[in-house]
């Protein structure tokens, strides 16, 4: 019961990331209906926001300290952050230590801008074109990014821990008797992807502005007929989703050192779950996310990958072709969508 409950817990630390990109992939093709291979590296410059902003409150200079010597008895040269020169020693230590969670408020207008310029000043002129050509005009976009990530942070894993008070484990087991310790970090992850789905689920069903971009999901001309300015509301949206994998990003680096390759690692797995889900289905994507980490965990235990070798590598494809025989339109799929 331990071992089942633990990889539970590893599959929805997984399933959160691959929900959250599948969600913003969801809700650009629900919206402009563009397939968006850049959404991976809209991923990963989240994670590089956070390692920016860390690099930023890590910024020192070099003061001479004559209560400290070398082994000649010269004084030595000690670094000071900026910032704790400017708010102290404690308060800028906290803002070095706690850099992730800052990195939320420093990426949202980040994310926000980078949307918005990707949509109006390239995903635009695909709207009416195929979807193999988004397809390829996007991923095109991808490797760019990422090799723009590559030159100005290099090709090495950068690594971002999480603040000292969230980087233990807790016994989660212990309210039922068990004991089963689990990173605290991975926790906050996960109570934050719930936090932003509910969030995102939130504002397209009860907000107006929600309403109406639902309503121009499902019949974009005759909204517009109404005189609203429904591709104003959707640029809107793509920004929201570039927000959503950002923020996603931002969290995960303490998880997964950032690397210029890691939105590539999660966006072919990103739009395995979309399809299973069902494309445009926003439930589906949330409920496929879940449900692929979870096999995914169970997958990667000793005992199965005994039985059959190399299964947690491609347990994903295999039950993504299998509901795909039996569900063409994956779990939540609506009728007529990539379906021309």
């Amino acid at each position: 019961m331990d071992a089942l409950i633990l990889q539970i817990l590893n599959g929805l630390d997984k399933g959160s990331a691959y929900a959250l990109i599948a969600l913003g992939l969801t809700l650009i093709f629900g919206t402009l209906g563009v397939v968006n291979f850049a959404h991976g590296a809209i991923f990963m410059i989240g994670a590089f926001c956070a390692v920016t902003l860390s690099k930023i409150l890590n910024l020192s200079y070099e003061t001479i300290d004559p209560n400290q010597t070398d082994f000649l008895g010269n004084p030595l040269k000690v670094k000071t952050p900026y910032v704790e020169s400017w708010f102290g020693p404690e308060i800028g230590a906290s803002l070095i230590d706690w850099a992730v969670p800052l990195a939320i408020i420093f990426s949202i207008p980040i994310m926000l801008a980078v949307g918005y310029i990707m949509e109006r000043g390239l995903i635009k002129h695909f709207y009416k074109r195929e979807h193999a050509d988004q397809i390829l005009v996007t991923f095109g976009l991808a490797i760019v990014l990422q090799e723009i990530i590559k030159y100005f942070y290099g090709a090495n894993p950068i690594q971002t821990p999480s603040p000292d008070a969230l980087s233990g484990v807790a016994n989660v087991g212990a309210v039922f008797g068990m004991d089963i310790v689990y990173p605290v970090w991975r926790i906050v992850y996960f109570c934050f992807a719930a936090v932003i789905i509910a969030a995102v689920f939130s504002f397209l069903q009860f907000t107006t502005f929600g309403m109406v971009v639902r309503a121009g999901m499902a019949d974009r001309e005759t909204v517009g007929l109404l005189g609203i300015d429904i591709d104003r509301r959707f640029t809107i949206m793509f920004g929201i989703a570039a927000a959503v994998a950002g923020l996603a990003g931002v969290m995960y680096t303490p998880i997964n050192s950032p690397n210029y390759h890691m939105g590539m690692d999660f966006l072919v797995l990103s739009f395995v779950v979309v399809v299973v889900g069902g494309m445009g289905s926003l439930p589906g994507a949330v409920l496929a996310g879940f449900m692929l980490g979870i096999l995914e965990s169970f997958a990667s235990m000793n005992a199965i990958k005994s039985l059959i070798p190399g299964i947690d590598q491609i347990i994903i494809y295999v039950v993504a072709i299998i509901i795909l025989l039996t569900r063409p339109r994956g779990l939540m799929g609506r009728k007529g969508v990539m379906e021309e």
